[in-house]
C-alpha cells in the first residue's frame, strides 16, 4: 500500500483510510474488528472516526463506532502502529453529544469531546482531531454547486474562528492530539484557520475532509489551489457518493438492506439530472472492464491533491474492491473519459 505525507507533518499515511461510520448501526463490533484486521492486514494503518458515528446520528448508538475501534486496538496491542483520525461535531441542537444541550465549537465544549472520545478511544492521544463541520451557517459540505440563498445567516452568538482555534492549541500542548484537521470546510474557511495559525493562535491545518468523487469535484479548483499552496491535505469522504456510483442504484433501483433503502439519507445524490450522471459514470466503469465501484474509488486515488481516501464498506467483499483500487493503474484515456463526461455535466451532486 503507497504510504503519503500528510499535509506538513512527519506522519506518513496509507492511500487508503478506513472509514468507519456504519459501525454500531448496519455492522456489529464483530464486522467492524474484522474490517479493521483485513485492512491493516493490506497495508492501511490510517482510520477515521467522529464522535457522532454511527450513521445516523441518535442518542442511543453515538459513540459506538469509537469504542469500537478502542477495543480492537487493546485486543491487538497496536495503538503506536495505528494512525487514528476522529472528529468533534460544530454546532448543533442535537443536545445527547453533551449531556443535554446543545454544542458549539467552544472550549468547554470541545473539551468535553476529546474527553469522551479517549475514554471511549481507550488511548490518551488522538493522531488527527478535525471539526467535523464548521459552527456558522453555511451549507452542508460548504461547497455547494449553486450559491442558493445568499448572504447566509450568522448567530449573533457564533464563536470565532479565533477562540476555537485557540482551545485546539491547548490539546497539542497537553499532548492530547498530535495534529488538526478541518471536515466540510470552504476555502474561505482553510483560509481563516491559517491566518490564525500564522498569527500563533493555534495549531495549522494539516488536512481537510470533504466529499470528492466523480459527481462532485468542487474541491477544483479554489480549494486545490488553497490546499496545493498552503500545504493542507484533502482527506476525500463518499468517494463513492453515498453508494450511487456502485451501479446498485441504477435505473431507480434500492436493494433491500442498501443504505437509501434503509436510512432515505441519499438526498444529496438524487438531485436532479444525478441518477443519469452517475449511469453515464458507472457504464464508463463497465465499458473499461471493471466495477463501478472500484472505478470510482480508483479515480479519487489518483488524484495529486489526495493524501489518503476514506472508503467505507458494510462487507468484506465490499472492502476488498476498495483496497483494490490503490492498485489500479490510472490511465490517460480514463482521466479524459471522465472529464468529457464531466465537462458536459458539471457537478451534479453538492
Amino acid at each position: 500500500m503507497q504510504q503519503r505525507r500528510l499535509g506538513r507533518t512527519d506522519l506518513s499515511v496509507s492511500a487508503i483510510c478506513l472509514g468507519t461510520m456504519t459501525w454500531g448501526q448496519q455492522n456489529t463490533e464483530e464486522d467492524a474488528h474484522q474490517q479493521l484486521d483485513s485492512a491493516f492486514a493490506r497495508g492501511v494503518n490510517f482510520l477515521d472516526t467522529a464522535e457522532l458515528y454511527p450513521i445516523p446520528p441518535k442518542p442511543d448508538t453515538q459513540g459506538r463506532t469509537e469504542a469500537y475501534i478502542g477495543n480492537w486496538m487493546q485486543a491487538r496491542k497496536n495503538r503506536d502502529k495505528v494512525i487514528v483520525a476522529s472528529k468533534v461535531v460544530g454546532r448543533t441542537a442535537n443536545d445527547w453529544f453533551r449531556d443535554g444541550r446543545p454544542s458549539r465549537l467552544a472550549r468547554t465544549d470541545i473539551f468535553d469531546a476529546m474527553e469522551k472520545s479517549l475514554k471511549r478511544l481507550r488511548t490518551d492521544y488522538i493522531d488527527l482531531y478535525q471539526i467535523h463541520f464548521p459552527e456558522r451557517q453555511v451549507p452542508w459540505g460548504s461547497n455547494p454547486n449553486r450559491v442558493g440563498n445568499w448572504p447566509a445567516p450568522r448567530d449573533a452568538d457564533e464563536t470565532p474562528i479565533a477562540e476555537t482555534i485557540a482551545v485546539f492549541d491547548e490539546l497539542v500542548k497537553a499532548g492530547k492530539i498530535r495534529h488538526f484537521g478541518l471536515s466540510n470546510e470552504s476555502s474561505w474557511g482553510v483560509m481563516r484557520f491559517l491566518f490564525e495559525s500564522e498569527k500563533g493562535t493555534g495549531p495549522r491545518a494539516v488536512s481537510v475532509q470533504n466529499a470528492y468523487n466523480l459527481v462532485n469535484r468542487a474541491f477544483e479548483v479554489n480549494l486545490a489551489e488553497v490546499c496545493d499552496r498552503e500545504g493542507v491535505s484533502l482527506l476525500p469522504y463518499s468517494p463513492l457518493a453515498q453508494g450511487y456510483l456502485t451501479g446498485k442504484y441504477d435505473h431507480g433501483a434500492r436493494p433491500q438492506g442498501s443504505r437509501s433503502q434503509l436510512f432515505g439519507r441519499g438526498q444529496r445524490y438524487e438531485t436532479p439530472n444525478a441518477a443519469e450522471v452517475q449511469l453515464e459514470y458507472n457504464e464508463l466503469a463497465r465499458g473499461f472492464g471493471m466495477e463501478p465501484a472500484l472505478f470510482a474509488n480508483a479515480f479519487v486515488v489518483s488524484r495529486p491533491f489526495v493524501a489518503s481516501n476514506i472508503i467505507g464498506a458494510t462487507t468484506l467483499a465490499q472492502l476488498a474492491m476498495a483496497l483494490d483500487s490503490a492498485d489500479v493503474t490510472w490511465t490517460d484515456e480514463m482521466q479524459q473519459a471522465v472529464d468529457a463526461i464531466h465537462q458536459r455535466t458539471g457537478n451534479p451532486c453538492p
